[in-house]
């Protein structure tokens, strides 16, 4: 069965609208898997489930060839405060398409599963391909990508589809996210305190922003440190013990995070515990086929800066997809229709150079 690209990119646009329109928070995704799955079949596709995560094989899998993992999610954050539009209610204005979850990651997703729908069936392909529409990638939850992964086969090589303007995000950075303490003197605070936890604070402030790793990256550029948040104090006549801090720790290709977190550790002014250190940066060679697919259709390279579940793959990964990365969680949150109908058809051209490529 051959579809046309404009009806591939209709028959998104239909799916994309239907999923805005049923609550999907991180966890809560139960309702959008059985609407992904109902679409698939629509095309005659064999879907599989684990939890809610919605994953298929093309019709003619072959364990001899390596595999091309198509992912993106279906889960969304909750709405911004500040929507003026109902965010489930998806219409079309001036060209947009509005809806909470439409431009992270509805249409990166909806694009993909119009993409995998147009190779279903084909026998001529160099590699294997995975669908997996996946769920709680907003709260990196334990039923998310990094759940279905081990029971997938070996992944050679991925796109995650992630709003990127369909220009070619070749790496992207890993994050280590801090739990800082500065710890001082507790006292009454009618006495003399030369320990104040809290007047130490300045100093350790600016030595973290003045901090430099010496790696720049030449497609993420340096390691980049943020202190987020600070808590101190219970009441006005107490100097606590301790100021608490939170440091998002942005992680370039030229380090591991156990490197990043080696070198804090030895050199930072203040205790500092990591939330986790499997969130490493990701990367794909820019000799890469599928990458020089794109770039023969006109498309750019770069480096990300945020974060997606292509931090939960082994294997050279890309991410790249519809949208723009600044309206994700933002209020009255949209995509342009012709962003979704573009998608539809860039992803099929860029993987229609490197599925039948003879070079791969």
């Amino acid at each position: 069965m051959t579809i046309d690209k404009d009806t591939l990119a209709q028959e998104a646009l239909d799916l994309l609208k239907q999923l805005i329109a049923i609550p999907s928070l991180s966890e809560e995704e139960e309702k959008t898997g059985n609407a992904i799955e109902a679409w698939l079949k629509k095309f005659g596709v064999e879907t599989k489930r684990q939890y809610n995560n919605i994953y298929a094989y093309n019709k003619y899998y072959d364990e001899s060839k390596p595999n091309l993992l198509l992912n993106s999610h279906h889960d969304t954050v909750e709405p911004n405060s500040a929507y003026t539009n109902d965010p489930f209610d998806a219409h079309i204005k001036d060209g947009k398409l509005y809806g909470l979850g439409s431009n992270d990651a509805g249409g990166c997703l909806c694009s993909l599963l119009a993409t995998f729908v147009h190779f279903y069936e084909r026998e001529d392909l160099s590699h294997n391909i995975i669908m997996a529409a996946t769920g709680e990638e907003e709260d990196a939850g334990a039923k998310s990508l990094s759940a279905l992964l081990p029971i997938l086969p070996e992944i050679d090589v991925a796109i995650v589809g992630e709003p990127t303007e369909m220009q070619l995000a070749i790496a992207e950075k890993g994050l280590i996210v801090y739990d800082g303490k500065i710890l001082g003197t507790p006292s009454h605070a009618a006495h003399p305190n030369d320990d104040s936890a809290i007047y130490k604070t300045a100093a350790i402030l600016d030595w973290f922003k003045n901090y430099e790793f010496e790696k720049v990256s030449e497609v993420l550029g340096p390691v980049k440190i943020t202190v987020t948040q600070l808590n101190a104090g219970s009441q006005h006549n107490v100097v606590p013990a301790h100021v608490d801090l939170v440091i998002d720790t942005r992680v370039n290709d030229c380090y591991s995070n156990g490197e990043i977190n080696d070198i804090l550790q030895k050199e930072a002014p203040c205790q500092l515990t990591p939330r986790s250190l499997n969130k490493d940066s990701s990367s794909i060679s820019l000799d890469h086929p599928l990458v020089q697919s794109g770039i023969a259709l006109g498309r750019e390279t770069y480096g990300s800066p945020t974060l997606s579940d292509q931090a939960k793959l082994s294997c050279q990964s890309l991410k790249l997809g519809p949208g723009y990365s600044p309206r994700s969680h933002s209020a009255d949150e949209f995509i342009y229709v012709r962003e979704v109908e573009e998608g539809v058809g860039l992803y099929i051209d860029i993987l229609e150079g490197f599925l039948t490529s003879t070079n791969n």
